[in-house]
């Protein structure tokens, strides 16, 4: 059973103008990242894959693991850092242990919280992924820009970054 017809307010505007607003300075900028983030992520994840038969979100998952002291973080931490949802990130996990890649287990001070940690074989993939990964570092980020560029991009990034929680900034 259908209500009745919903109508919207006419407007005043030409319909081949703009709608106010959408063509702000901040909108242009906020996609023109989400258009290089989304090119960038899909050309490495290509690569990764055809030239070390591991994925992207894997290979984010193994380095910040290698990054980390100890090689092991808290599952909801890595899921966080590594922008996967709880779902997400317990299928990837999945997916690493049986590979051999990571550890699962109990964390030793709160057995409610579990902990990955990287293995050798783990360690030994990451590595052996990396040149690949830097070459499309090179290729695709660093490529296009003149060094300065890079620096300013990092500082930007990191800014914009640091802005939400200023708990995870370096140092």
């Amino acid at each position: 059973m259908s209500g009745p017809p919903v109508s919207f307010p006419s407007t005043q505007r030409r319909a081949d103008a703009p709608a106010p607003g959408v063509d702000a300075p901040l909108i242009e900028v906020f996609g023109l990242l989400l258009e290089a983030h989304a090119r960038l992520v899909s050309r490495l994840d290509q690569q990764l894959i055809e030239r070390s038969g591991m994925s992207l979100q894997s290979f984010e998952v193994l380095i910040r693991l290698a990054r980390t002291p100890g090689e092991s973080l808290a599952a909801g931490e890595l899921a966080r850092a590594a922008a996967l949802s709880s779902g997400g990130a317990t299928r990837l996990i999945d997916r690493l242990e049986a590979a051999g890649l990571v550890t699962r287990g109990a964390d030793a001070r709160d057995r409610r919280v579990v902990r990955v940690g990287l293995t050798a074989e783990g360690r030994d993939a990451l590595l052996a992924a990396l040149p690949v990964h830097l070459d499309g570092l090179e290729r695709h980020l660093a490529g296009p820009l003149a060094p300065d560029e890079l620096t300013a991009l990092e500082n930007a990034v990191r800014s914009v970054r640091d802005g939400f929680d200023p708990a995870v900034a370096d140092g």
